[in-house]
């Protein structure tokens, strides 16, 4: 068929190694062969069924969702699967549900802030889904403000225990996945009061549903809040409301490894310095960009295929074009394809850095904690609003059709937005690490040194005076003009808001009137960071024939795409001139032309199933108008010629008898 042969013949026109670019992709051979061996194994399970997910009631929805992971988590057992095959085996299932808190959140929190003798309690526990945990911070009026957390933990010292309690309406925990109907346990975020004192927030692990029946425990009001954006998406979760009413739990269920409470209740610090509750932060808000560029690479991937397949206008000897011929098409395509590599690389290079802190803290080195914080918190703001912004533009490549529950763009859209909001809402960790690089800045002058991410800042005077050496377009493919056009122009910004900060008396008063300054200049800096771990991934060995070159053409385009979106940064900053961002515009336009052969085998190279992508545009073969056609009579409003309410209202209208009507 022509969408059969089309994709072929698209596939054969590609100038490198498609297999070597999917280990590229993976990470390594090791994980594309775990990855490929999951996928699969998902994808041949027609337990694992997933295209009727958008039509399905939501108790139905929620049903099939906990067979499913039941099913799952059989297999895991069974096959015996290590950790890494059991999580990739998890993310072919491709179905939001309560083992994604419990293993994401649950799990590395109880890891992170207990005693060894509580790590020895709750985790083989919980590692053999004997207890089923969620993360339970959230409140109905409080969010990324952690610390205006309402509930509170006070401690009882009559009977060794914590009062867990809801004070108000709005201190009732809102949202946590497997809350509302499925998780035992919970780790919850409370005020610890004691003697009178209030400590502040901790967290703490309650029991919140009996292991005999799985009653809700008295004292404990529980209930799921509600259907959610999309048809099925995130609806096959069960975000939770939970109030506690003078809640009871023993005192060592205080997770204790950074603070305790005597028997006495007496609050004490802990050797274990606090700095290590932000290794798990780190580890959180890792992941989050890795899935960033997993989310976008499918919607692109999608977008991709479908734009090799359609045909539209041009015809001259009764061809139409292929839509991605188009410049249009592909100047809105093509920096999508290149943003999946790009959050793909630096989410490796985020894997590094985990280690890295992790090792370091450890060792009670706490020098690079801040720069850590601020450049995951920036990068988990960046890549989600840019991922969030990128489905909704795939599904609007993709036409009228994109519109479709069975082209995989809606419901995709619908599961990843969240991903803006939660573990920190986009525009507040941008603030955050907009405050670091003001504190960056105004220790310059005391010679402390730049380190990490923010090393650039030591050339402080170099970017403030430097101009850039482009003369002619391919002036752009060099990547250290690239690069230090990039470190002037989020210099220029962080240096420009410090000195605006510094004519307020109340700095908090300036900051927040800048604020939106402040999130520019912090954006600036989050896009350096990916610039240069694309520039460094391409300073190492990378195999296979002619995957580097493709490589190289990615990383310029997603370069200049972001320096032509952001224009107004780079020429207000005087860090290029109207004329180099001409050419810059130049060499963008001919880097689509010769990313154009290889996009379809460029979005091979992700290695998706069609099981996983779950998109009539988007299938591999590119057979998709039979597909969308058969899928159409799969609708149950097609069971029958009449519908239902026909007799009732349709009929009644069609025979009515119009003698007074003044129509």
């Amino acid at each position: 068929m022509e969408g059969v042969d089309h994709l072929a013949h698209e596939r054969n026109r590609s100038q490198f190694d498609v297999d070597a670019m999917k280990i590229v992709w993976a990470g390594s051979r090791h994980a594309f062969e775990v990855s490929d061996r999951m996928s699969r194994l998902v994808a041949n399970d027609p337990a694992f069924r997933k295209d009727n997910r958008a039509q399905l009631p939501r108790k139905e929805l929620f049903k099939n969702t906990l067979r499913k992971t039941a099913y799952a988590w059989k297999k895991i057992v069974e096959l015996k699967l290590s950790e890494e095959e059991a999580a990739r085996l998890r993310f072919f299932v491709d179905e939001p549900a309560y083992t994604d808190l419990h293993w994401g959140m649950f799990v590395p929190f109880v890891k992170g802030q207990g005693t060894e003798e509580q790590l020895q309690k709750w985790l083989p526990l919980a590692y053999k889904m004997k207890i089923i945990g969620c993360y339970a911070q959230t409140e109905l009026g409080h969010g990324s403000n952690v610390q205006g957390l309402e509930t509170t933990a006070t401690f009882d010292p009559k009977t060794d225990e914590f009062v867990i309690h809801s004070p108000t309406l709005t201190s009732s925990k809102w949202w946590p996945g497997g809350l509302g109907k499925v998780s035992t346990h919970a780790v919850v975020f409370a005020r610890l009061i004691t003697n009178g004192q209030d400590y502040g927030v901790h967290g703490f692990i309650v029991q919140i549903r009996s292991l005999e029946d799985h009653s809700v425990l008295p004292g404990i009001t529980i209930g799921d809040i509600g259907m959610k954006f999309g048809n099925g998406a995130y609806n096959t979760m069960d975000n939770g409301v939970m109030h506690f009413d003078h809640f009871r739990i023993p005192r060592n269920q205080l997770l204790m490894r950074f603070s305790q409470v005597t028997r006495e209740g007496k609050y004490v610090q802990s050797d274990v310095p606090r700095q290590l509750v932000y290794g798990t932060m780190v580890y959180v808000r890792k992941t989050i960009v890795i899935d960033a560029s997993n989310a976008l690479s499918r919607a692109v991937c999608i977008a991709t295929r479908y734009s090799a397949v359609r045909r539209q206008f041009g015809s001259q000897n009764g061809v139409e074009t292929q839509v991605i011929d188009y410049k249009t098409q592909q100047s809105r395509l093509f920096p999508l394809l290149a943003s999946a590599y790009a959050f793909r690389f630096v989410g490796e290079w985020l894997e590094w850095l985990y280690t890295d802190v992790t090792q370091r803290l450890g060792a009670s080195d706490f020098s690079t904690l801040p720069e850590a914080h601020a450049c995951t918190a920036g990068l988990k703001s960046v890549t989600t609003a840019a991922t969030a912004d990128a489905i909704e533009e795939c599904r609007k490549l993709c036409g009228g059709h994109g519109y479709l529950c069975s082209s995989g763009l809606p419901e995709l859209f619908a599961v990843y937005v969240p991903a803006c909001t939660y573990e920190g809402d986009n525009v507040v960790l941008l603030l955050q690490v907009a405050r670091f690089l003001v504190k960056t800045v105004s220790q310059l002058v005391s010679g402390k040194k730049p380190i990490g991410t923010t090393a650039y800042m030591g050339r402080l005077q170099h970017l403030m005076e430097s101009s850039c050496k482009v003369q002619k377009a391919e002036d752009w493919l060099n990547p250290s003009i690239v690069l230090e056009a990039f470190e002037a122009r989020s210099a220029k910004m962080s240096v420009e808001c410090a000195k605006r900060l510094s004519k307020f008396t109340n700095q908090e008063e300036g900051f927040q009137e800048l604020s939106p300054n402040l999130v520019e200049a912090a954006v600036a800096h989050c896009q350096l960071i990916i610039v240069s771990k694309f520039i460094e991934k391409l300073k190492g060995d990378i195999p296979g024939k002619g995957v580097k070159e493709q490589l190289q053409k990615l990383c310029s385009i997603y370069a200049l795409y972001t320096l032509h979106k952001h224009m107004g940064d780079f020429l207000s900053t005087s860090t290029i001139t109207p004329k180099q961002a001409f050419l810059a515009d130049d060499q963008l336009r001919s880097l689509y032309s010769q990313v154009r052969p290889n996009a379809v085998a460029l979005v091979d190279a992700f290695n998706y199933t069609d099981h996983y992508l779950g998109s009539i545009l988007g299938r591999y073969d590119g057979n998709v108008y039979p597909n969308l056609y058969n899928e159409a009579w799969k609708e149950p409003l097609n069971d029958s010629a009449l519908p239902d309410g026909y007799h009732e209202y349709i009929r009644p209208l069609l025979k009515q008898q119009l003698r007074n009507a003044r129509l």
